[in-house]
């Protein structure tokens, strides 16, 4: 039967040794002290987790000075500690045997290696105990996986594979059949609002080798962007954005709007509706016409625009300018985004193009970027980051759903997040 380990990847202690003992209740096996959290606590938290009962995992990430990192882990009660595979020999060869001397077991993390397999051969012989498949948070963002790796290290070396990367109640039992002696799942645990119920539907996914269907903690392809983005807010995307793609002064229209579609582009003047409209026969099912409309004195958009839209299937509407006939749009099953309101309209004379690079709301859009917009704005992603940011969005909106939680327990935003401790020291 394959262990399953929790990598608690978190930076507040009392937050980590709640979820872990959750994740206990659920049938962890072993428990991590994640990167963040080592850094964050320092050997205490190692500890306190071992007060709990079960096999506590180090990941130090070792890269240098291999037997002090390792000594300082292992006196603290840690079962296995993490030892990167981009070390030099000699730091890992000091780093296993330091292990072994204080009776704990040496993990080498493949992380970053260019060739996993390869390198296990090397571990293997140094005298490592487990070696690590692991992708890296980044780079799942962007649809990277781990299995068909954890299979080539599996087939090639004795030693028991471990497996890390965006690993979920559905995916987990793949790890198992591909090799996985250790499957390693963060965030499909950590950011659950029931930890043990999510350890447990993915402990039954290892012991019974089927997938167990969840409709959180997944990783989305350039094919179901539309899904991701539906999932999430705009609040979730400038987080993920690091408060870019935000456009200002654009308002929208009704309310209970969530939009999510590629652009199509539009330039136009003040009051010249010809191309705006044209788009609309331009635009595929689902698409989101975006207008740079000038000064906004005069509309470029209205009811029969509007009609026509619902009719082709417009996924959306934004216009960096003025519309009008609100009584009669504020109600349109097409979200709606202007920057004014007025009642004069303007005439179609038909100058400006569809397609090319605009400005709306002082962001630059393309055809092809993704919009999305709901209550809250309109944003902008860039179409060659969108799977990024889309999964990075459900990552932080799946992380305040655990925030709600323990909120909801009795806490309070500024005691979950320990907000005195991490003040900025001045």
């Amino acid at each position: 039967m394959a262990t399953l380990q929790v990598a608690l990847d978190l930076v507040n202690a009392k937050r980590a040794l709640q979820i872990a003992e959750e994740a206990v209740g659920g049938g962890a096996d072993w428990l991590e002290a994640g990167t963040p959290l080592i850094k964050s606590e320092g050997m205490e938290i190692i500890r306190l987790l071992k007060k709990l009962g079960k096999k506590v995992v180090a990941d130090m990430k070792t890269m240098d000075v291999g037997a002090v990192e390792v000594e300082m882990a292992a006196k603290a009660g840690a079962g296995v500690v993490c030892i990167l595979g981009l070390a030099s020999d000699e730091t890992i060869r000091e780093g296993i045997e330091t292990a072994h001397r204080y009776g704990a077991e040496a993990l080498v993390d493949m992380i970053g290696v260019g060739n996993p397999a390869e390198r296990a051969l090397q571990v293997e012989e140094m005298g490592a105990d487990y070696v690590c498949v692991h992708v890296a948070i980044d780079e799942q963002m962007s649809g990277v996986e781990p299995f068909d790796t954890i299979r080539e290290v599996a087939g090639k070396c004795n030693l028991p594979v471990a497996a890390a990367g965006g690993i979920n109640s559905e995916t987990a039992h793949i790890a198992v059949q591909n090799g996985a002696e250790v499957v390693i799942v963060g965030g499909a645990i950590i950011k659950a609002e029931d930890v043990t119920g999510a350890t447990r539907k993915i402990r039954e996914a290892m012991d019974s080798g089927t997938a167990v269907k969840t409709s959180l903690f997944k990783k989305y392809g350039g094919e179901n962007l539309k899904e991701a983005f539906s999932k999430v807010s705009t609040c979730n995307i400038c987080d993920a954005m690091h408060n870019r793609g935000a456009m200002r002064g654009i308002k929208p229209v009704g309310k209970g709007y969530h939009m999510a579609g590629r652009a199509i582009t539009v330039k136009t003047i003040d009051g010249d509706w010809a191309k705006v409209v044209e788009a609309i026969d331009v635009a595929g099912k689902g698409d989101v016409i975006v207008v740079q409309a000038g000064e906004g004195r005069r509309a470029v958009w209205g009811e029969l625009a509007t009609r026509s839209s619902v009719e082709k299937g417009i996924g959306g509407v934004v216009i960096d300018g003025a519309v009008r006939d609100m009584h009669e749009i504020t109600d349109s099953s097409v979200p709606i985004y202007a920057r004014k309101f007025v009642p004069e309209a303007g005439e179609p004379e038909g100058y400006g193009e569809i397609g090319g690079e605009i400005v709306c709301g002082g962001q630059a859009v393309r055809k092809g970027d993704w919009v999305v917009g709901d209550d809250t704005g309109v944003v902008v992603v860039p179409r060659e980051r969108a799977q990024e940011v889309a999964n990075r969005a459900l990552n932080v909106h799946e992380r305040e759903n655990r925030i709600r939680e323990e909120i909801k327990r009795g806490s309070s935003l500024g005691k979950v997040l320990e907000l005195k401790k991490w003040d900025k020291v001045r």
